[in-house]
């Protein structure tokens, strides 16, 4: 499997991610500066991290959604490349349009961190096929600002198509129908609040992580 991580201002997951990806696949990444215009030939995944990309400013992932190697990761997308943003890449697939919603401030206004529980809803996906019939994992949430929220037919839409992925046990943030994680409707953008790339090795307190990314790897 052939992947890249995109490098924003301000992402501070970008070399957990590269990490994540390796020792999940045993494959090499490549770490893509947000400048350039053009991507590696032959990816079969492109990660948006983590972080607080160019400080959060405006809305978190407004900034980052008109960087200029944003048109080549919608152009991969659009060629069938699987695209994961995680946290604050989330929120940057919402603002480029690739995703449908916005996430908005924690319910509590408070930011959260901690291990959390997540039932898989879909396990038919690219991402999540590697579950293989388990029903809940666990991974690490931290985010000010992941209150997802759609309108009543944007939501219908996610359920009826089975875009909702992830949803939280205990939903810690206020996102509407638990939602922790969606797809578009082709199946291979995913955009998810809690990280799979701080929960991929038993020593970080769970390796659910790592199944999300070889379930990519088997896919590829």
């Amino acid at each position: 499997m052939s992947a890249a991580v995109i490098v924003f201002p301000g992402s501070n997951c970008d070399r957990d991610c590269k990490v994540a990806v390796e020792r999940s696949t045993g494959e090499q990444v490549q770490m893509v500066w947000h400048a350039e215009t053009e991507l590696p030939k032959g990816l079969d995944l492109i990660v948006l991290p983590g972080g607080f990309s160019y400080g959060d400013y405006l809305r978190c992932g407004a900034m980052a959604a008109q960087a200029p190697i944003m048109q080549a990761v919608k152009k991969a997308a659009d060629d069938g490349v699987a695209v994961l943003g995680i946290c604050n890449g989330f929120q940057v697939l919402c603002e480029a349009g690739m995703l449908p919603g916005a996430l908005l401030r924690n319910a509590g206004l408070k930011y959260v961190c901690k291990p959390i529980s997540l039932t898989v809803a879909n396990g038919q996906t690219r991402f999540t096929s590697g579950y293989q019939g388990q029903r809940e994992v666990v991974m690490t949430q931290g985010n000010g600002d992941g209150n997802y929220f759609a309108d009543a037919e944007t939501l219908a839409r996610l359920e009826g198509q089975g875009q909702v992925v992830f949803r939280y046990v205990d939903n810690p943030n206020g996102s509407v129908a638990d939602i922790a994680g969606i797809q578009n409707e082709r199946g291979n953008v995913l955009g998810m609040m809690p990280h799979p790339d701080r929960a991929f090795e038993a020593e970080l307190g769970s390796a659910d992580g790592a199944t999300l990314f070889q379930s990519i790897y088997a896919a590829a």
